[in-house]
């Protein structure tokens, strides 16, 4: 069998570096079904992945201590990460929502809901379809969920957050997003 001369790869630069202003956010937000409206909210106040924002149960959500958590193991960097409601209070303000509609669900008999986002107490399953339609009718073509990670850090900047803690609140592992910021 003939040997294949060695080719060098090309580095490759998959760093994104989309990033949504308040109002094109809404104009997204606006396009999905209200049952995702506050997974998307979450994702542009957190800047959480969507997979980590689907998989939130209640017993993560310590509303006596003001914390949202992801435990060890379930992020991609499998490290845990704590978010304050006390640092953005409209955070709290749509976790304490999504408490009264999820209990208002449970009031039926025998029924328990343990994800914080539902659709009409079950998971929600998938985002990207309903994500492509509403990001194309707002007339934001290839935006992506993701996107909401370097929005979050940027707005957590502009609250006056320090780039150390923003990263951590948001899962970066460095400071390097910083350099894809719109500013």
């Amino acid at each position: 069998m003939a040997r294949l001369p060695h080719m060098p790869l090309l580095g490759e630069d998959n760093a994104h570096a989309g990033f949504f202003e308040r109002d094109q956010y809404e104009a997204v937000r606006a396009e999905l079904p209200e049952h995702l409206r506050p997974v998307t909210d979450f994702a542009y106040l957190t800047g959480w992945r969507i997979g980590e924002i689907l998989g939130l149960t209640w017993r993560q959500v310590d509303f006596s201590a003001g914390v949202v958590r992801l435990e060890v193991g379930t992020t991609k960097t499998g490290e845990g990460r704590t978010f304050p409601f006390d640092l953005l209070p409209p955070l709290g303000e749509l976790l304490q929502r999504q408490r009264e509609h999820t209990s208002a669900l449970e009031r039926a008999p025998g029924r328990i809901i343990p994800w914080v986002f539902h659709s009409h107490g079950a998971p929600i399953r998938s985002y990207r379809s309903a994500w492509v339609g509403a990001r194309r009718r707002a007339g934001l073509p290839g935006r992506v969920p993701h996107d909401f990670r370097r929005t979050a850090v940027c707005n957590l900047e502009r609250a006056g957050v320090p780039r150390s803690v923003a990263v951590k609140l948001t899962g970066h592992k460095t400071e390097s997003v910083y350099r894809r910021m719109p500013w």
